[in-house]
């Protein structure tokens, strides 16, 4: 590393190739007391369910999607095989992002981009990806939201239950089945419905790396857990705050919608990468760790985006990309300073990602068999197409996994993975 770099991550706190295992056993920590109801950073929600052991097969159900950025909603209808189908599909804006709603314009907003599928089947999957207690009866209730969406009355709120009334308000049907799922939970349902021909799972994790970042796996029954039955349980572990943060980190918090909170996420998801860069390169131009020029640029930055970032790390030498332009005319020490600076923070997103996927897969207790390893269904376009960090996740757990604990693991992805897990959760009895 440039010793210019090394020295301004120093004295800003930013940890260089921060210690996996470290992180991994302070997760586990998190993870054990947050089962133990100790109020920690993961939450450790309870989902009350499994993957099922049947294939859904002749049933329809209506999948809604609320994720960090867009809200989307289709019909999944399953033919007599269980092969899937999905119709009726239609995207727009998460409510609360653009405007600070109220609980009732938030629900109206849900109902009015529901118009599409009323009257074609009475079960709801609905995909909210925030942290909710989930109830027995597979409803939830909203714990805060996250990501920037601007919505405080619905915290508190029993989500599925006020979703029914305001599609009532919309003419709807009574008799509405409507299931909670996070992302994660969805995402370990699609990998379990769908293995690859030919390979058999000792376990299951969901992980998402977009907007977001989150996990969720299958705890077993365990004595130290006592009335905990198997189930997956949503470790919303982006809130796990026991981990090394840097002055950029601590001054994008300040900075945000919930300073103190959702701490892991905003250290390396998709929402908040690229701002934390921004703080990073700032204090680097004020500082001049770049020549007089082209620390002058930065000093003056406006914003930075996390595909900024990625963009630049592609393609390190073209003015067809923000940052490239802004180092174009800057001398080689400069080129060179810029890449490890960006190169540094996606290196720590990869191992905030591989810590958790490893914590998940420990605590699953199972992948010890080579033949049977933990399936880990990703995904999210800042897992698989920021700059190296899919190959560097995967190296990582070769490291942390299968050679210091002998513990397997296989990472897929699947298209359409968290609609198809939304709709087989939604289908779920209780």
């Amino acid at each position: 590393m440039n010793n210019s770099v090394a020295a301004f991550l120093g004295r800003h706190n930013f940890p260089v190739h921060q210690d996996i295992n470290g992180v991994v056993n302070a997760m586990l920590y998190d993870f054990d007391m947050g089962l133990k109801g100790k109020k920690v950073g993961s939450e450790m929600i309870r989902t009350f369910t499994t993957p099922p052991s049947q294939a859904a097969a002749g049933k329809s159900v209506i999948v809604i999607d609320a994720g960090g950025t867009n809200f989307r909603s289709c019909l999944v209808s399953f033919a007599a095989d269980g092969t899937p189908t999905i119709t009726d599909l239609e995207k727009t804006k998460m409510p609360g992002i653009e405007r600070e709603l109220s609980k009732k314009e938030f629900f109206d907003q849900i109902a009015s981009n529901l118009e599409h599928l009323k009257g074609k089947s009475a079960n709801i999957g609905f995909c909210f990806s925030y942290p909710v207690t989930i109830l027995e009866d597979g409803d939830g209730v909203l714990i805060n939201f996250t990501k920037e969406v601007k919505a405080p009355e619905v915290e508190g709120c029993t989500i599925g239950k006020e979703l029914a009334a305001a599609l009532k308000e919309h003419g709807w049907n009574d008799k509405l089945n409507i299931t909670l799922l996070n992302d994660t939970v969805s995402a370990l349902l699609a990998g379990a419905a769908n293995p690859d021909e030919g390979m058999e799972y000792s376990s299951y994790i969901g992980f998402i790396l977009g907007t977001g970042m989150n996990g969720a796996y299958i705890q077993k029954e365990d004595a130290a857990y006592p009335g905990l039955k198997r189930q997956i349980i949503n470790c919303e572990c982006g809130k796990f705050n026991q981990v090394a943060r840097s002055d950029f980190d601590y001054a994008f918090d300040k900075k945000s919608d919930k300073p103190g909170m959702g701490i892991m996420e905003k250290l390396c998801s998709g929402a908040y990468l690229g701002p934390v860069a921004y703080e990073m390169l700032v204090a680097a131009g004020k500082e001049k760790v770049f020549s007089d020029a082209v620390s002058a640029k930065f000093a003056s930055l406006d914003a930075l985006t996390t595909i900024d970032v990625s963009c630049y790390l592609v393609a390190p030498h073209s003015a067809n990309n923000k940052l490239g332009a802004m180092i174009s005319d800057g001398t080689a020490e400069d080129q060179e300073i810029l890449f490890q600076l960006m190169d540094a923070l996606v290196e720590r997103c990869a191992r905030m990602a591989a810590s958790i996927l490893a914590a998940c897969a420990i605590k699953s207790g199972e992948g010890k068999d080579a033949a049977k390893p933990v399936c880990m269904l990703c995904n999210g376009s800042t897992f698989f197409k920021l700059y190296k960090v899919y190959s560097r996740v995967k190296a990582y757990l070769e490291d942390v996994l299968v050679c210091q604990r002998g513990i397997y693991f296989d990472i897929i992805e699947r298209e359409n993975d968290i609609t198809l897990g939304t709709a087989i959760g939604g289908l779920i009895t209780r």
